[in-house]
């Protein structure tokens, strides 16, 4: 297991490139799930319109059923809606990148706040230079590694604010413009669908909101997929992995993080597709079956810290659509 207080370097390239070239050679008909799938506009639409329902439901309610359901239902919704933004993020639902930034921003609405746009930005850069510290926002600051540590408070309190942190990160990167008209579309369109909320049904519904987007992507099961896909929680030497468990079913996927990123242009509804085309590549590899072992082997476990992932000395960019070359 790599030292819980100090990051993991590596002097050769990331491994998703070389493998999809691989891929290609030996399984041609990979190139035949690359697409887009418009139909994902419609899981958005319901999505939305599900938790807009349920804020309006819990407006009045009691607050321990208000958390509870935020918690237990409102969660997989809002988790639901960031992996649709990733698909977004990607280009995968429309072929105009305008249509794709619209979609994400309706997605983003129950989430309370603004980060469809930026995360795109600072997304893309995870894929193009990763594990490349001033370039990869997924990459946790020096400082904040050091500051959380590795007891299970200081390691809870990191989830349940991980959105907060996610912010700071994208101030490091470098060729990422902090503000354009898109990125404030998003943010005009976003406090005043929070502000209609707020007037119309009162601040308990868009609590309700906020409160299970920050359960979504942190001190919830569904916030080990952030732990899940690139610590070294299983195979120093191994930098990325999949979870291959029941909640895919519910996560668009998301959890085929290895064939994700050899294959960035593949929508969400064929990426189990790739490991049954190419199962030589991916089931050698290390992979996780359950986000709810590692949500807490990742607060009780010592060995596993912010300092758990792979760094690159050298910047060396990767194609995120290599897979088209």
């Amino acid at each position: 297991m790599a030292s819980s207080k100090s990051f993991s370097f590596s002097e050769e390239p990331e491994p998703h490139k070389a493998r999809t070239k691989q891929i290609l050679a030996k399984h041609p008909d990979v190139r035949q799930l690359i697409g887009k799938n418009p139909y994902t506009i419609l899981a958005i639409l319901f999505c939305v319109g599900s938790m807009i329902t349920l804020s309006w439901l819990l407006k009045d309610s009691s607050w321990w059923l208000m958390l509870l359901v935020a918690y237990c239902v409102g969660a997989f919704y809002n988790h639901a809606l960031f992996v649709l933004i990733h698909e977004c993020s990607h280009n995968l639902l429309f072929k105009k990148k305008s249509w794709n930034y619209i979609a994400s921003i309706i997605a983003n609405l129950p989430h309370g706040l603004p980060s469809a746009v930026s995360f795109t930005r600072y997304h893309l850069m995870h894929h193009s230079y990763q594990g490349h510290h001033d370039w990869d926002a997924d990459l946790p600051d020096f400082w904040e590694a050091r500051i959380f540590g590795n007891n299970f408070f200081s390691k809870a309190l990191w989830l349940f604010l991980f959105p907060f942190f996610q912010l700071i990160r994208t101030f490091r990167l470098k060729t990422i413009k902090p503000v354009d008209s898109w990125i404030v579309t998003n943010w005009l369109v976003q406090f005043a669908f929070d502000a209609a909320i707020w007037i119309l049904w009162g601040p308990q519904a868009f609590l309700f909101l906020l409160l299970s987007f920050f359960f979504s992507v942190g001190l919830h099961p569904l916030g080990a997929r952030w732990i899940q896909e690139h610590y070294l929680t299983l195979d120093e030497k191994q930098e990325t992995y999949s979870y291959y468990g029941p909640l895919n079913n519910v996560a668009f996927n998301v959890g085929f993080h290895n064939e994700h990123h050899d294959f960035p242009s593949v929508p969400w509804n064929k990426l189990p597709e790739i490991k049954g085309k190419a199962p030589e590549y991916y089931e050698p590899l290390k992979a996780h079956r359950s986000w709810t072992s590692l949500f807490f082997r990742f607060l009780f476990d010592k060995n596993i810290t912010l300092h758990s992932r792979m760094l690159r000395k050298e910047k060396v960019r990767i194609p995120v659509k290599e897979e088209n070359s």
